[in-house]
């Protein structure tokens, strides 16, 4: 009877078959970036920034004025280590149009 399930899994060839069906699982990926809170309080921008993953995340400000004449600020890169908190600021001359803090590794 043993002899019988070791033909069935031979080909006829005497190599053993593969399945045509397998799969490969791709990686799951890491789990990445800092969590940013940012406020505006009139024209001046808070951004605080908590990494909870192990790898340190490369945090940056951006900030859009509204006004044609007034410069938008991007930030110095700051290094957020795991479990590490930042805080970020800028500001405007006057009103705030968009805030954003982009992450790098």
């Amino acid at each position: 009877m043993l002899a019988a399930l070791s033909l069935a899994v031979v080909a006829p060839s005497g190599v053993p078959e593969r399945p045509s069906h397998a799969r490969v699982r791709a990686p799951e990926p890491r789990p990445f970036g800092s969590e940013c809170r940012t406020s505006v309080a009139g024209s001046r921008v808070v951004a605080d920034c908590h990494n909870p993953y192990p790898e340190t995340d490369r945090v940056r400000l951006h900030v859009e004025c509204d006004r044609w004449w007034d410069i938008d600020l991007d930030s110095a890169p700051v290094d957020a280590g795991p479990a590490q908190s930042v805080r970020l600021t800028g500001r405007c001359w006057k009103e705030v149009r968009a805030v954003w803090v982009s992450h790098r590794k």
